[in-house]
């Protein structure tokens, strides 16, 4: 877990700012090799390491509920990327999303979804942001750009085997912080026009 600094606002169906309090918001990267979780000022990731099957998704889901035992005022969670429908473990992963999003519910956690390119777009301006690469260094070129907006845009340094899932989350928390009027750094509108195309809570926490 890292820290340091934090985001910034869009949208007409955003709330109002809520003076001087910081809300409580938590961004989630879901995946069962390495789940990045983070906040405001700080980002990690949940890695199982040889855990399969249930005794995997008994962990990742304890440990994500370790980050709500504080009641956050909203979490944001990276939507499943069905362009990638056939990768290995995909049926997993879509039971991972049910349990942890039906969680948030069940504890009455309000939560928004952003699809990859929210998330890309907010970090770096552009849903495809290394298609000027090579199409086999794209994909990770994309992550490394959003990594490094995280950590000059937010000073999280994340680092390690986890490293851009931790930014992703970081990505999603700052997301979060915008929409409800508390950006946590100035962030282009080029940029913040993800914020507009996604489906919030309603009504807003």
């Amino acid at each position: 877990m890292t820290n340091s600094h934090p985001a910034r606002t869009a949208d007409q169906t955003r709330p109002a700012p809520r003076g001087p309090h910081r809300p409580h918001v938590i961004g989630l990267d879901l995946s069962l090799t390495s789940t990045g979780i983070a906040g405001t000022d700080w980002a990690c990731a949940a890695r199982p390491g040889t855990r399969r099957g249930h005794e995997r998704m008994t962990w990742l889901l304890a440990t994500i509920a370790g980050f709500m035992t504080q009641e956050p005022d909203l979490v944001v969670v990276e939507g499943p990327a069905y362009a990638q429908g056939r990768q290995a473990g995909h049926h997993e992963l879509g039971g991972l999303w049910w349990l942890a999003t039906h969680d948030l519910w069940r504890r009455g956690i309000p939560y928004a979804v952003a699809n990859p390119h929210h998330r890309t777009i907010y970090a770096t301006g552009r849903a495809n942001p290394a298609q000027h690469l090579p199409r086999a260094e794209r994909a990770r070129a994309a992550k490394g750009m959003v990594r490094n907006a995280v950590i000059s845009r937010y000073g999280i340094d994340c680092e390690g085997p986890g490293r851009y899932d931790q930014a992703d989350a970081a990505i999603l928390a700052a997301m979060g912080l915008d929409w409800l009027g508390h950006p946590t750094a100035p962030v282009p509108e080029t940029h913040r026009r993800a914020l507009e195309t996604m489906n919030w809570p309603d009504p807003a926490p």
